[in-house]
């Protein structure tokens, strides 16, 4: 029982540690009763249950005070989707802290720009020549000239990227949301506002200029940009398959950090699928293909190659390895659709003024209503779909609540809300993450549906109750 065992009273082990255990119990207990009754541990923050969806509708979308900063109140995320330490940040700090990120961000754009032009502009061979004179020997050496000057800038800038997700995630946590999938939207956009200069050298040049960079200087990166996809997109997914850094990790943890059973599975531990990183690249992807389809179009073979292949290997990875951390409700589409319309438009007027520089240069004023007709369509797009995700409608809330309580008329879901929303410290020692979320994916849906053959169906279903149609279920809102 003594420092590391080596001297002390001889003591059964079984007993010594299970001594040990019910200490640390009652210590965890004590510091538990302190946290709940002490007044400074009060978050400002709730999480509010309703016996309705139309009263969480109306109380989530409505606006509850005079002075609209005294209650704020928005669609609570999943549980597991609550990221924990943003929820005391007051309304104002809010404010400031995404101010702050905001100037941040300015600044590390062109701090970040600044390296990777060092090196980009040291990736070739006349340049490392000009800067190194005594390299100049090796480098003519066939194998080593071939290697620098195909693979060299793409692993260069691969290199600086690797830091980029985490600098961003980090950023996206201080300026405040309060959900795991806000962060990781919120990273994803800052990540590709990176990424959208590697391919588009435009703010950095004058306007005067940009018809004649279009006509050269973009075509004349597109062997950069084939070698990149190579190395970054091709290897990339062969990378995902193999998985050799987890499979480095678990070994090493297997070896050095694995006791009991739990650990084993803690370090086999798939981990989620990050799209902070995966949702950046394929819209990076899709913007070179879509640019480089009127500019140098050899390019778009490759780009097929990446998505068909990335196809194959991320539906495989998301339905066989990872684990889904969190249900967002498609709370990305909106972003990647926004994008999407951006990478179109970005390749028309490019279009325009690749045939301003050509003989066909009487043409381009034609080609002003593409991006016209984009635009509007995306305005439309905006205001016929975007509230879908942003707002939930009262009258299908009404619907959905009427319809549970005609087929589940004793359903009681107190019990069920009461644990769903604890803060991690406040659970049970012997409650694991992966038994809550499991029990969280097990539980079964408030309302059983079922494809029927017949919209309007006057036999009882197998479940019990009578099935409403959708008529009736209207009719039966409507009432007072």
């Amino acid at each position: 029982t003594g420092f590391l065992g080596l001297w002390g009273n001889r003591v059964d082990a079984i007993d010594f540690y299970t001594s040990i255990v019910e200490r640390l119990s009652r210590d965890i207990c004590g510091e538990r009763e302190k946290v709940s009754s002490n007044t400074k541990s009060i978050m400002p923050a709730a999480f509010v249950s309703f016996k309705t969806r139309w009263g969480a509708a109306v109380c989530a979308q409505t606006q509850q005070s005079r002075n609209p900063t005294t209650w704020l109140t928005e669609w609570a995320p999943e549980p597991r989707d609550v990221y924990w330490e943003n929820l005391a940040i007051p309304f104002v700090f809010l404010t400031i802290r995404r101010l702050i990120a905001a100037i941040a961000f300015f600044f590390l754009t062109f701090l970040f720009m600044i390296p990777i032009a060092i090196v980009q502009s040291l990736a070739n061979i006349e340049s490392i020549e000009k800067a190194l004179p005594f390299l100049k020997p090796i480098i003519e050496v066939k194998f080593i000239k071939s290697f620098i000057q195909g693979f060299l800038p793409g692993i260069a800038l691969k290199i600086f990227l690797l830091f980029l997700p985490t600098i961003l995630m980090m950023m996206s946590k201080f300026e405040g949301f309060i959900s795991l999938s806000a962060l990781e939207r919120r990273s994803a956009i800052a990540g590709l506002a990176y990424d959208h200069p590697l391919c588009l050298p435009l703010p950095y040049m004058s306007p005067c200029r940009i018809p004649k960079t279009i006509g050269v200087s973009i075509p004349m990166k597109a062997t950069f940009f084939i070698t990149y996809i190579m190395v970054d997109g091709w290897a990339g997914v062969a990378g995902e398959i193999l998985r050799l850094k987890p499979l480095i990790i678990y070994h090493l943890k297997n070896s050095f950090l694995v006791k009991t059973e739990k650990d084993r599975e803690e370090a086999m531990d798939p981990g989620t699928i990050g799209f902070n990183t995966g949702e950046p690249q394929i819209q990076l992807y899709f913007l070179l293909g879509l640019v480089y389809a009127v500019v140098t179009p050899i390019l778009l073979p490759f780009i097929i190659v990446f998505f068909a292949l990335a196809y194959v290997v991320y539906r495989h990875q998301i339905i066989n390895v990872y684990h889904q951390e969190y249900e967002s409700a498609a709370a990305f589409w909106p972003d990647v659709h926004v994008r999407v319309v951006a990478a179109l438009i970005v390749s028309q007027l490019l279009l325009m003024g690749l045939l301003s520089t050509k003989e066909a240069s009487q043409s381009t004023p034609l080609l002003i209503t593409l991006p016209v007709l984009t635009i509007c369509f995306h305005r439309f797009c905006k205001g016929r779909y975007e509230p879908a995700f942003v707002r939930y409608p009262l009258q299908e809330a009404m619907m959905k609540d009427t319809l549970e309580r005609a087929k589940e008329a004793n359903l009681n879901l107190k019990g069920f809300l009461q644990n769903a929303y604890i803060h991690p410290v406040f659970k049970s020692a012997d409650e694991s993450d992966g038994e809550s979320e499991s029990e969280w994916e097990r539980s079964p849906a408030l309302v059983a549906t079922k494809r029927t053959s017949k919209r309007f169906t006057p036999m009882p279903s197998k479940d019990g109750g009578s099935v409403l149609s959708l008529d009736q279920v209207n009719d039966e809102c409507l009432k007072p």
